[in-house]
């Protein structure tokens, strides 16, 4: 018999829940909220904010209709995320990102561009992952350019890790996929390696693959691609 009471014993379970106590793949940071970011989310994200909710949703609901479901995770400024919207008007996509500044903006292009298959929730992403997506809910999952944690101390922080990755594929349909990319050779000899142990995945190619047609390139790749930087994809699929 237990000598804690329910609420003790409810405490201690949160306590340690390994989402709550687990160390973090990002560093929040304020940033500077523009007039027309801040205006974007007053006026769009009533509409296009999904909240973060500690229990599983019904993402289709958020769209009105039933399509293929893509997330993705980390979306920075939301250019690409915007880009590849308005280039698959035929799948809905849910951007997760924990800075404010970079919901805004992509606000502010969803509203530009009359985005209707795009819908963003501002929270951890492993947190939704973990409790708002059903198992095999996922049609696609992009990560683009996660911070790579070069420092080996700090690499512990990265965000693929074979825990993570292992969560993702339980959430993702079969014949759906994962799609990664890093313009950081060490992390990308990493992402292939935890990728590759995986064994609901298998590798769409041999080792890495070229980029996908759909995965524009950032003004900020572009100028790293003609200094001579390598950016390195990979693309899994679920099986």
């Amino acid at each position: 018999m237990s000598d804690h009471t329910p609420e003790q014993a409810a405490g201690r379970q949160m306590l340690y829940d390994p989402t709550e106590r687990r160390i973090r793949s990002f560093v929040t940071r304020a940033g500077r909220l523009s007039t027309a970011q801040a205006r974007a989310i007053e006026e769009l994200g009533p509409s296009f904010c999904i909240p973060y909710a500690r229990q599983q949703v019904d993402l289709h609901a958020a769209f009105g209709r039933r399509a293929p479901l893509v997330l993705e995770i980390g979306f920075g400024m939301g250019d690409t995320t915007a880009a590849i919207a308005a280039g698959m008007p035929d799948k809905d996509f849910v951007g997760v990102e924990v800075h404010t500044p970079g919901v805004g903006s992509l606000l502010k292009l969803i509203g530009e561009r009359q985005l209707k298959n795009l819908r963003i929730i501002q929270h951890d992403a492993v947190e939704v992952v973990t409790h708002m997506l059903a198992p095999e809910s996922l049609g696609g999952v992009h990560v683009f350019f996660p911070d790579p944690w070069h420092k080996a101390r700090h690499n512990k922080r990265r965000l693929i890790q074979p825990a993570f990755v292992q969560l993702l594929a339980s959430r993702i349909a079969a014949g759906g996929y994962l799609h990664c990319a890093t313009d950081w050779q060490e992390y990308a000899e990493q992402m292939l390696e935890v990728l590759g142990g995986e064994a609901a995945l298998r590798n769409t190619a041999d080792g890495y693959a070229p980029r996908p047609d759909y995965r524009p390139v950032t003004k900020f790749e572009n100028r790293g691609l003609k200094l001579g930087h390598g950016v390195w994809d990979l693309v899994f699929e679920k099986r």
